[in-house]
This record gives structure tokens, sequence and C-alpha cells, in this order.
């Protein structure tokens, strides 16, 4: 592995770089929040060699959100449903966007 392989890390939101008692420092939350909402499948943190959870930045942005909705007084289980559908929607609205650019590319009198 080069330097420049490893710097390339730092910008990939997919790599898993947190351990687990960072992400809870940095999410400010417990250890047994992460456990929790891996628990209820809203996130499977990687594994290191030695079976230790590693957590991505985008893993992270996922906890954030259903930390909020925690902390607003949603039950855990409904807080990660509701952070799955919210993803789902957002998927589907950047696909359709998408084939909507795709087709007035094609037939540019189809804006009109």
């Amino acid at each position: 592995m080069t330097a420049d392989d490893s710097f390339g890390r730092l910008d990939d939101d997919d790599y898993p770089a947190y351990t687990m008692g960072r992400a809870a420092e940095l999410l400010g939350t417990t250890q047994g929040f992460l456990r929790a909402i891996g628990e209820a499948r809203l996130i499977t943190p990687l594994r290191s060699a030695g079976g230790h959870r590693r957590y991505s930045r985008y893993q992270l942005r996922i906890a954030a959100r259903a930390r909020e909705l925690v902390d607003g007084g949603t039950p855990i289980e409904a807080a990660c449903r509701i952070v799955v559908l919210e993803d789902q929607l957002e998927e589907a609205q950047r696909i359709n966007a998408e084939y909507r650019r795709a087709s007035e590319t094609e037939d540019p009198t189809a804006a009109a």
C-alpha cells in the first residue's frame, strides 16, 4: 500500500475508520446506542481483524439522524425505520431526477 492509497481513504465516506468508542464520542451518544441501532439493522459496522466494530462516516451520518429522532422522543425501532424510509425516498427522488434529465435530453420538445 502506498501513501497515496492511504490518503485516498480519508475522502472515502464508506471506509470504516472509526472505532465504536470514537464513533460514540463523535455522536455524543453511548456505545449501547450504536449497538442498538446495529441490532435494529439500521447500520452494520464492519469488523476489524480482531472483531471490533468499525464505522464509516456515512454510517455515522445515519446514526446521527437516528439519534436526533430518538432525542425527540421517537422509539429507537421507529427511528430506525424512519431513517431507512427517508434514505429510500431520497434515492427514489435521485433516480427520478436522472430519468427526467435523460428524457429531456432525448426529446428537447418534451419540456415545452
